[in-house]
C-alpha cells in the first residue's frame, strides 16, 4: 500500500500513488513530498527505482531485513534504517519493527514491512497539524524517528513493572515459571540493548554530520532524540542489573528452601538411627538373648525407642537445629 502527502503553496493534500502523479509532485522543488510504503507489492515497490532512482543496494536493503540500524549517505539522499520494539502478545519476547527512511532534498520516503505505530501517529499529526510537514523533509524525518524512539519508553515501563512483580513473587512462592519469566525479561533487555545502541550512533551522525540534507535547526532536534536514546540505554542497563539481582535472589531462595528440606530429612534420619540400632540388636537371631522371653519386652522396647526419639528431638530444639 502506498500513501502520499504533499505540502505546497496550496497546503497539505494527498497525492495519487501512480508513478506519474508522484513524479509530478517530485518535480516541484518547492514542495515537501512524503511517500509511505507499507508492505508494498512488487509493482508498488518499483517506484523506489522508477520514480526516485534509489541505488539498487539501498532498495535491496529496504525490501529485505536489516539486522542493525544504520545510516548510508548516497550524496543526493540519505538512507536510514531505524528499529522500533514492541512487546507484542507473546510475553516479554520483544518484536522488532523496521523502519526504512529515504531523505532527499524535497521528499521523504518511508517503508515498513508491517504497520508501525509511529508512522500511523505521524500521519495523524501531519493531517491535524501542518507544522510537522512545514519544517521540511528533514523535520519530517526527525518526527518519524522521534516518535519511534518515544515508543521505546512503554516497553521499558512494562519491563520495569514486570521486574517489580517478579521480586514479590520470588519472595512469596518462586517456581519454574518464575525462572522462565526472569530469563524472558533478561533476553528482552539484551535485545533492547542490541537495538538501541547502534541506533544511538545513527542519530548521533544525523545530529553531527555536515550533510546538506539535514539543516542546522533539525540537527538540534536530532540531538534531543540522541539524549533520549542515551537515557533509554541507561534505563535498560539499570533493568539488566535488576534482572540479574532478581535471578540471584531466586537462586538464593531456592537454595534456602532446598537447605530447609535437607535439614528436615537429616533430622529425621538422625532420629531414626538409634531406633534402627535398637531394632537391629533385638532383631538378631540368637537363641539366648536377655529379654526375649519377657512378657512386657516389646512394650518396654517401644517405650525405650520413643524415649530416645523424644530426647533427641528435645535436644535438637534446645540447640536450635529444629
Amino acid at each position: 500500500m502506498i500513501q502520499a502527502l504533499v505540502r505546497n503553496a496550496l497546503g497539505t493534500c494527498p497525492v495519487e500513488s501512480t508513478p506519474a502523479a508522484l513524479q509530478a509532485a517530485l518535480a516541484d522543488t518547492g514542495c515537501t513530498l512524503w511517500v509511505d510504503l507499507e508492505a508494498p507489492t512488487a509493482e508498488e515497490a518499483a517506484v523506489l527505482s522508477t520514480v526516485f532512482g534509489f541505488h539498487p543496494l539501498a532498495i535491496e536493503d529496504c525490501l529485505g531485513h536489516v539486522e542493525r540500524p544504520k545510516l548510508d549517505d548516497y550524496g543526493a539522499y540519505l538512507y536510514v534504517v531505524a528499529h522500533g520494539l514492541d512487546c507484542g502478545a507473546s510475553g516479554y519476547e520483544l518484536e522488532t519493527r523496521e523502519l526504512d527512511l529515504f531523505l532527499g532534498p524535497n521528499y521523504v520516503v518511508t517503508h515498513t514491512h508491517e504497520p508501525i505505530h509511529s508512522i500511523k501517529v505521524l500521519r495523524e499529526r501531519v493531517l491535524r497539524d501542518e507544522r510537522y510537514i512545514q519544517r521540511g523533509p528533514d523535520g519530517l524525518a526527525h518526527a518519524a524517528i522521534d516518535i519511534l524512539v518515544d515508543d521505546l519508553m512503554p516497553v521499558l515501563d512494562r519491563l520495569d513493572a514486570a521486574i517489580d512483580e517478579l521480586e514479590d513473587e520470588i519472595l512469596a512462592a518462586p517456581d519454574r515459571e518464575t525462572l522462565s519469566t526472569i530469563l524472558d525479561i533478561k533476553r528482552a533487555t539484551l535485545h533492547l540493548r542490541r537495538t538501541v545502541v547502534p541506533q544511538r550512533e545513527v542519530v548521533y551522525r544525523l545530529s553531527r554530520d555536515d550533510s546538506d540534507l539535514v539543516g542546522p535547526k533539525t540537527r538540534l532536534y536530532f540531538r534531543d532524540v540522541y539524549d533520549h536514546l542515551v537515557r533509554v540505554v541507561d534505563i535498560n542497563e539499570s533493568l539488566r542489573d535488576l534482572v540479574a539481582g532478581a535471578l540471584e535472589i531466586y537462586l538464593t531462595v531456592v537454595s534456602n528452601r532446598m537447605n530447609e528440606v535437607m535439614k528436615v530429612l537429616t533430622l529425621v534420619t538422625t532420629v531414626f538411627m538409634p531406633l534402627s540400632l535398637v531394632a537391629g540388636i533385638f532383631g538378631m537371631n540368637f537363641v539366648h538373648m536377655p529379654g526375649l522371653q519377657a512378657h512386657y519386652g516389646f512394650a518396654v522396647t517401644m517405650l525405650l525407642m520413643a524415649t530416645i526419639a523424644a530426647g533427641m528431638v528435645w535436644w535438637f530444639r534446645r540447640r536450635g537445629w529444629a
